[in-house]
């Protein structure tokens, strides 16, 4: 899917305009946030997940997965 957007000014910012099938496609609406990454081919990529939280969450599971038994007694 390859979408067109319309920048169009804003008091003294600029905006792009978001079809709302793209918009229904990443499950956001109006008020949600997106994140804006570089690719590693030098381009961009528009996301509702934040990149950040995602790593973070990796690593928080794999270290539940390392000490699975150490965390299954600190719960009792």
């Amino acid at each position: 899917m390859i979408v067109e957007l319309k920048l169009r000014a804003l008091g003294n910012s600029v905006g792009a305009v978001i079809p709302k099938e793209a918009l229904a496609r990443m499950n956001v609406q109006s008020g949600d946030s997106l994140y804006l990454t570089e690719s590693p081919d030098g381009g961009f990529r528009l996301t509702p997940t934040d990149p950040d939280f995602a790593e973070a969450m990796e690593i928080a599971e794999e270290g539940m997965r390392q000490d699975r038994n150490a965390l299954r007694d600190l719960a009792k």
